[in-house]
């Protein structure tokens, strides 16, 4: 059988990460027709396929060759071990893997669980963490609900994913140690894949590059008198030289260029001190660097 030249990517089937990960599929130009209860979609207008799966499959699914790539939390990646290409973070998907104890047992330092019950549904990741600080830590493998055990005697401490931590508080917890930061990746197999594939790699790269550098920019403009170009130029964290255009008043020019979102709130009172005004900041949809 000739293999398939469409470009296969596995997905969470239902999860925290599954909108965020069709959301950004979508934002880069890709079409689909549903996505809920279905295990394989054809985009409709590039040549890509999604595999639904449980998450925890995602780095074998890869791993094996039968998806060239997959988008999963690091934390499932790391847990499997899979011998698996990190093409780039995604930045969505944001959490961390931290020790938590009931905050009635008094347990301050990660060292007074020695020999002591963690529950986890992260297991190696668990008896790694605490191998490396020579202490004995008896797992206890829970699939879900992890949080409860403690008052159900099941366990002394947990090791979860952590979001906001409003689980832990529901349930008399408190965090000691955040053992792994994680977020979502885009994972590629290391199996031989066609040049067919490659290049489909390569331009669905470019645009998911494109698409985070959009989220985390925003195009800026401003008026001002000609002889504050100088000043403001020096203010702005501008991503290329801005764009200067004449204005009805031949003193005034208008002053066009594209920041770092996060850097907009920083330089704003220094561009109204340096002449700046009428200063509007817009979202972008797309760029390419």
């Amino acid at each position: 059988m000739e293999p398939s030249k469409t470009l296969r990517i596995a997905i969470q089937k239902s999860g925290r990460l599954t909108d965020k990960t069709i959301n950004l599929l979508e934002n880069i130009g890709l079409k689909f027709d549903g996505y809920k209860n279905r295990l394989l979609i054809k985009s409709m207008n590039f040549d890509v396929e999604l595999l639904l799966i449980r998450d925890d499959d995602i780095p074998e699914y890869v791993q094996d060759g039968i998806c060239d790539l997959g988008v999963v939390g690091a934390n499932v990646t790391k847990e499997t071990s899979a011998e698996v290409t990190v093409l780039r973070d995604l930045d969505f998907g944001h959490c961390r893997l931290s020790i938590a104890v009931p905050k009635s047992s008094g347990i301050t330092s990660v060292n007074q669980l020695d020999k002591k019950r963690i529950a986890t549904s992260y297991p190696a990741l668990t008896q790694e963490y605490f191998r490396k600080l020579g202490l004995e830590a008896k797992i206890v493998k829970i699939s879900g609900a992890v949080e409860i055990t403690p008052r159900l005697d099941v366990a002394d401490a947990i090791c979860d994913l952590v979001s906001t931590g409003g689980t832990l508080k529901t349930n008399g917890l408190v965090e000691l140690e955040t053992i792994l930061k994680s977020q979502s990746q885009l994972i590629q197999t290391k199996k031989p894949i066609s040049a067919e594939k490659t290049e489909l790699i390569n331009k669905f790269l470019v645009r998911i590059e494109g698409q985070q550098l959009a989220e985390n920019s925003r195009y800026i403009m401003m008026n001002a008198s000609k002889s504050a170009l100088e000043e403001i130029t020096k203010i702005i964290p501008s991503l290329n030289s801005p764009t200067v255009l004449p204005l009805a008043d031949a003193n005034m020019i208008a002053i066009h260029t594209v920041i770092p979102i996060a850097k907009f709130w920083e330089v704003m009172e220094e561009l109204k001190n340096a002449g700046a005004t009428g200063i509007v900041m817009l979202p972008i949809q797309n760029m390419i660097n």
